[in-house]
């Protein structure tokens, strides 16, 4: 299974404006209030979770991640060292 970010804001334009932050371009996104990634690779999330928690208090987003079927972990600042640490333990490759 691929582990996923979901990113959810009650805003038009708050996921555009922090994926343009984040990937430091000018990227298409609609004005959607719901975004989804998946990853083949779960570490990869841990770059998400970073910008988010040093972002959080510039875009109204909430972020969510899944490792597991059905398993959602919601990403504030007081679990987010946690949980890139455990990304790092868990798939050590």
């Amino acid at each position: 299974m691929a582990s996923k970010i979901v990113l959810l804001s009650k805003e038009n334009g708050e996921i555009s404006n922090f994926l343009n932050k984040f990937y430091n371009s000018n990227i298409n996104v609609p004005n959607v209030l719901t975004w989804k990634k998946e990853f083949t690779n779960p570490v990869e999330i841990s770059e998400f979770i970073a910008a988010f928690t040093d972002n959080m208090n510039s875009f109204n987003i909430k972020m969510w991640i899944s490792l597991d079927k059905d398993v959602f972990i919601k990403i504030s600042n007081s679990n987010a060292n946690n949980v890139i640490k455990y990304l790092f333990e868990r798939y050590p490759y």
